[in-house]
């Protein structure tokens, strides 16, 4: 197996992913609409609930749109993950991913690509987000801009290795929708990304707990912080953790005869 090969390869996936990305308009738009619902709407609601502002531990008041921001971004990250995970689905059951692990590059560097690819294909959704979020004084710094690059990129592999662990167990095409509902709300709504933990605690000593042992939560202060200029060194130690874990199940248990077909029932 060459460098020139492996390069070649994760050339032609990327390629294939964005070209579907741009034929896919509305999956940019819906990228954007669902954050910003949540960024404009929701946020009056939130804020008269929780107060003008938040205090933070380090001690800075931030408004409640400045604060879920970063949980937002986790959410289009999230969104984007199932979809990807769903073409999987899609792709398998028409049976182009059989042809593609017909290559005699690994299984397991074909599927990474996969996930790195659709990572990439995030990141314009992200920031396209980020940057209509502007305007609703989400304001970081412009240097954060590149330091959340490597967070975001390491989320959405993460996320692409949990859909793409989660889509190896689903049979049918048409149980895809309701098992991703069943894993995004819990994952988005039990973690970070809305409340602080400490206003969890407040709540609710089990929900807390849920939250806490919520690797999402950990995706959303990664993010936080780097968006901001700040590392935080917990949030990175899980999720990279989880990123190596979720990719390893996920290339081990990924079968691609699994389908409508005889053989996969």
């Amino acid at each position: 197996m060459s460098r020139q090969s492996m390069v070649c390869a994760f050339n032609g996936i990327l390629y294939r992913e964005l070209l579907r990305f741009v034929y896919q308009r509305s999956r940019f738009f819906s990228a954007l609409v669902r954050p910003l619902v949540w960024l404009i709407v929701f946020a009056a609601g939130f804020r008269a609930a929780l107060g003008i502002s938040i205090i933070e531990p380090y001690d800075t008041y931030i408004t409640y749109e400045v604060y879920i921001a970063p949980g937002l971004v986790a959410m289009v990250l999230l969104f984007n993950a199932m979809q990807s995970s769903l073409s999987m689905v899609y792709d398998r059951e028409m049976g182009s991913m059989r042809v593609l692990l017909m290559s005699p590059l690994p299984r397991g560097y074909l599927l990474v690509c996969k996930l790195l690819a659709s990572a990439i294909v995030a990141l314009p959704q992200v920031y396209g987000f980020l940057l209509v979020a502007w305007f609703f004084e989400v304001q970081p710094p412009w240097a954060g801009y590149l330091w959340v690059l490597p967070a975001l990129i390491l989320v959405a592999v993460l996320l692409g290795a949990l859909g793409l662990f989660i889509s190896s167990f689903i049979r049918q095409l048409e149980n895809f929708a309701g098992v991703m509902n069943f894993v995004i709300f819990p994952t988005f709504f039990m973690s970070s990304a809305l409340y602080p933990l400490w206003k969890m605690q407040e709540a609710s000593e089990i929900l807390y707990l849920l939250c806490s042992y919520n690797p999402f939560s950990y995706c959303v202060e990664l993010i936080r912080h780097a968006l901001y200029g700040r590392l935080n060194e917990e949030a990175l130690l899980v999720v990279s953790g989880c990123t190596l874990v979720f990719s390893i199940l996920a290339v081990i248990i990924f079968n691609p005869q699994r389908g409508f077909g005889k053989g996969g029932r």
